[in-house]
């Protein structure tokens, strides 16, 4: 049986990402990689199957939920900005040794919020009011001035009612990710250096361990199927970043952890326009504010993209329902995800979430004149002529039993076993765009004992600069890593 200093499950954005970080760490560090399709980011990773944005909490409103007294909260904002930031300063480190080329995957591209009718604009202007007071985005614009806005994005100001109460916020800095690609070139110098081993095409079987309190009588079992047949290997540690695959999998696993949850699949889909006259004339990722009793991954934006090199307009997302966990999954993933343990917090779930019950019907029944009807409120001058529909990938919402019963969580959530052995990525967005912050925090649960000598703390200070320090309080400290990652990243300012 072959042996493995760790074994990662899933070739997306966070497999990725702690195989490089565990490299960088220690250099002979042995990997694998297992991915049951035949080439890495096939699934949420792939750039047509998320938003590709650089999460920052420039333009997501749902960032910065309203309270009962009229202000916003700006705790998720902040944090999500920090996170985001670390990302960079790793990407940034990366490019400085000449791992990664950022043109490959990165483009500057300006985040907008876009609002219209009295109440939301008045939340507008109450969070460009909190937000541009903190360093973190000092350099939000705000504007009601129809002619401004339209010098942002003409396409959209097009055709629109000149007594529509409209407002928008805007930050150059924004980014548009390809994460498919950055994946890759993630997982390339790895491969080149012999540090890791890929298998494609192969699936765990079954994932093993002698259970005793402690959890540490030795190491995780790994019967894997692939195309030359079975292999069984072992390894002290085991991540799972199989995206919607991960929850099944931990299930397997056994530790008492993987008790407390259940999965709630959505599917979502894309309005797209290679229109090379319409693609040239926006330059923005412009997001709006989700619907009541919509989930927070519905909140609809008109994006530019580059899918695979090519620029792109990309409309949505549509949300929709489907029981699988995966793009590539079987239908019957859900029902077999139930256990006795997450029943009870699934159709608690189901009760308390009734309008986002309604809020799915209502988009599974969408025609395409109820897409078109969507896209105009963006677009005013939309011609169904120029899009398309294209399936966006799975994603698997968080439900969670606590104490107070079934609580569906968006946002991503690491599991992990009480001794480090295994952990596990459950949950969506921003996780992509928070890649490198969440591995960190796999680094600090599940090497913890590494993770405090010297040789990994100056290595990983070398990778991220501001590792362990705030950003968010330390206004000179994150304009000198804005500065650094701005540089190294080539990104105007």
């Amino acid at each position: 049986m072959d042996r493995y200093d760790a074994v990662l499950v899933g070739a997306g954005i966070m497999s990725s990402t702690l195989a490089s970080l565990l490299h960088a760490l220690d250099p002979e560090m042995r990997l694998l990689l297992v991915e049951r399709l035949e080439a890495p980011a096939l699934e949420s990773s792939a750039a047509v199957n998320n938003a590709g944005t650089g999460h920052a909490a420039n333009c997501e409103l749902n960032y910065t939920p309203q309270q009962a007294d009229g202000t916003v909260s700006t705790d998720k904002a902040l944090g999500i900005n920090a996170a985001f930031e670390r990302s960079l300063e790793f990407w940034a480190s990366l490019a400085e040794q000449g791992l990664l080329d950022p043109g490959s995957f990165l483009h500057q591209v300006p985040h907008l919020s876009f609002v219209w009718g009295h109440d939301d604009v008045a939340f507008l202007q109450q969070r460009h009011r909190q937000l541009s007071a903190l360093p973190a985005f000092a350099a939000m614009q705000w504007s009601t001035d129809a002619g401004e806005i339209g010098d942002w994005m003409p396409l959209v100001m097009q055709g629109r009612r000149p007594d529509q109460p409209l407002a928008a916020t805007r930050i150059e800095r924004g980014l548009d990710l390809d994460f498919g690609s950055l994946t890759r070139a993630l997982l390339l110098p790895l491969q080149t250096a012999g540090a890791l081993e890929v298998m494609y095409g192969s699936s765990v079987q079954g994932l093993r361990r002698e259970l005793t309190e402690s959890m540490t009588c030795c190491d995780w079992q790994l019967e894997l199927r692939g195309p030359s047949g079975r292999r069984r290997v072992q390894a002290p540690f085991v991540f799972l970043g199989a995206g919607g695959g991960a929850l099944p999998l931990l299930q397997s696993s056994g530790i008492p952890q993987a008790a407390a949850y259940a999965g709630f699949p959505v599917s979502g889909q894309w309005l797209v326009c290679g229109e090379p006259d319409l693609v040239e004339r926006h330059h923005a990722k412009v997001y709006g504010k989700a619907k009541v009793g919509a989930p927070p991954m519905s909140v609809p934006h008109l994006d530019t993209r580059w899918i695979d090199g090519k620029r792109s307009l990309l409309f949505g997302p549509y949300a929709g329902f489907s029981s699988k966990f995966l793009k590539t999954g079987s239908l019957l993933d859900l029902p077999r995800s139930v256990r006795p343990t997450n029943l009870l917090p699934m159709l608690q779930v189901g009760v308390h979430n009734l309008p986002l019950v309604k809020y799915l019907i209502n988009q599974l029944r969408q025609s395409e004149a109820d897409r078109m009807e969507a896209l105009r409120a963006f677009l005013p001058e939309a011609n169904p002529e120029h899009w398309s529909l294209s399936v966006a990938g799975q994603r698997v919402q968080i439900i969670k039993r606590t104490p107070d019963g079934g609580r569906l969580q968006m946002g991503t959530e690491v599991v992990s076993s009480s001794d480090g052995s295994l952990a596990a990525l459950l949950g969506a967005s921003p996780g992509a765009s928070t890649s490198v912050q969440i591995m960190v925090e796999v680094l600090e649960r599940c090497f913890a004992s590494k993770l405090a000598t010297q040789a990994w703390q100056e290595r990983l200070h070398q990778l991220i600069p501001s590792y362990r320090q705030d950003l968010n309080s330390d206004a000179e400290l994150l304009m000198r890593t804005r500065e650094r990652s701005d540089a190294l990243l080539g990104l105007a300012v």
